[in-house]
């Protein structure tokens, strides 16, 4: 990652007057469709910024550290490092992109269930050392490769240990705390912190009073054997909503802080925030490579049909869950798509399923939506898409993932630079240029989608 600051690296388009996102969307769709109709994303880099703001409103005592697996976009982790969020890692490969950002090593933490220890030394010798714990494999494999790391133990919920398969195997259980302490203490390791994860789809708030009382008592067990605990980390799990951060923020998590971590305890208070910035900032596109007509009754009455008569079609699109769509093999559900202009609506609809190009039949990206029939060569418009789409390079493919075109409005570039965020200074990637349509699309064109022209 070394030069990565030296000059700009990639460009984002000034959108100015009424250009509205769309805008870009069905302007790239056009060149696309005269070119090798690839799939691509459009991100606003806008949303990152008022999305920040928005968590700073609601939870201004709770620093955001961005989960860096979220989306490792060069321009989100260069702009939220401008904003001044710290950053969860999971990997040498995403320690080594923050790092390349300047960010210091104190705003980053090392977490992860298993970690190599190779990563453990990269992270030792490079100053980083905060790193997350749940067991005593991992408490030994520290001590012998990072004897100086400030440990936050993980701790389970019952949110993540009951009904949630992906959380059952992480943090230690509230009995097992005090044997991991005492662990840690006679091998030499600080332990100054709480983690605990309480995932998006919980929607119990006691699940919320569970984690904080406990990570109270794994506090109090820590002091009682000596150690300095000063950091709590409350998780990830924030989707975005304004209903999820005033339901959960405002009435169930914020009063319980009072109680337990009042400000005069001294305890800093931290979140993991991933989703809640990238998601509505992404928009992605995709293209219709092949149409298959699922089975429908051919026997019925003709007078009096069926619901079977109908027919059901299956679409191949040119990127999947091996691609874009990886988070459906975590079980996310993938919202239906939208159409890149509304002048089909009146049209009549069909149950269909959408399939990424691999022929494999785990790579179903959408189980059931209704659509027009569409044809080879259409488009289709995901939104909320900047959510574990954009990673490393997939180990599934060898397709390289499709490209990005940033944009932002003069209006949200305006109140970056009025928070301090300057090109020459705090965004040296940056590349900020003018956008402008296609000069030979009409505004005809920009109205028809590609599958009534």
């Amino acid at each position: 990652m070394k030069g990565l600051a030296d000059e700009p690296n990639y460009s984002v388009a000034l959108l100015e007057g009424a250009t509205a996102l769309s805008d870009v969307v069905e302007n790239h769709i056009y060149e696309q469709t005269l070119a090798e109709k690839n799939a691509f994303f459009v991100a606003d880099l806008g949303v990152l910024m008022r999305q920040h703001v928005r968590w700073r409103t609601h939870m201004p005592q709770m620093r955001p550290f961005y989960a860096v697996q979220a989306n490792s976009s060069l321009a989100v982790i260069e702009i939220l490092a401008a904003l001044g969020t710290g950053f969860i890692c999971t990997s040498k490969y995403e320690l080594e992109l923050v790092q390349g950002y300047g960010v210091p090593s104190e705003d980053i933490i090392y977490s992860g269930v298993c970690k190599q220890l190779s990563q453990i030394k990269y992270a030792a010798k490079n100053g980083i050392d905060f790193l997350v714990c749940d067991n005593e494999a991992e408490l030994r494999k520290i001590a012998r490769c990072h004897p100086r790391a400030k440990l936050l133990l993980q701790v389970s919920t019952e949110a993540s240990s009951e009904g949630d398969e992906m959380g059952m195997s992480f943090g230690s259980k509230l009995k097992d705390c005090r044997h991991l302490l005492e662990s840690a203490k006679e091998q030499g390791l600080q332990v100054v912190g709480v983690r605990f994860h309480i995932p998006s789809s919980c929607d119990d708030p006691q699940a919320y009073s569970h984690a904080v009382s406990d990570a109270r008592c794994v506090f109090d067990m820590g002091e009682d054997i000596g150690f300095s605990m000063t950091i709590l980390d409350i998780g990830g799990g924030f989707n975005g909503s304004e209903t999820q951060l005033k339901q959960v923020i405002i009435v169930a998590l914020r009063p319980l802080l009072d109680l337990y971590f009042p400000a005069s305890s001294g305890v800093s208070i931290m979140a993991e925030p991933g989703s809640y910035y990238v998601s509505s900032s992404f928009t992605l596109a995709v293209n219709i490579i092949a149409k298959e007509v699922g089975a429908r009754d051919l026997h019925g009455n003709l007078d009096e049909p069926s619901p079977n008569d109908e027919p059901e079609f299956l679409y191949y699109m040119n990127d999947g869950v091996y691609g874009s769509f990886t988070s459906k093999l975590a079980d996310n559900v993938i919202p239906a798509p939208a159409l890149p202009k509304s002048g089909l609506s009146e049209e009549p609809v069909f149950a269909s399923s959408l399939w990424g190009p691999s022929g494999d039949e785990l790579d179903q990206v959408v189980d059931q939506c209704l659509l027009p029939e569409l044809s080879v060569g259409d488009w289709l418009i995901f939104n909320n898409a900047g959510a574990y789409s954009l990673g490393p390079p997939s180990t599934f493919t060898d397709s390289p993932r499709p490209p990005v075109y940033y944009t932002i409005s003069t209006g949200d570039w305006f109140e970056m630079q009025d928070a301090g965020i300057t090109q020459d200074i705090s965004m040296k990637n940056f590349s900020l240029v003018p956008y402008f349509l296609h000069s030979s699309q009409s505004d005809e064109a920009l109205s028809v989608p590609a599958w009534a022209s």
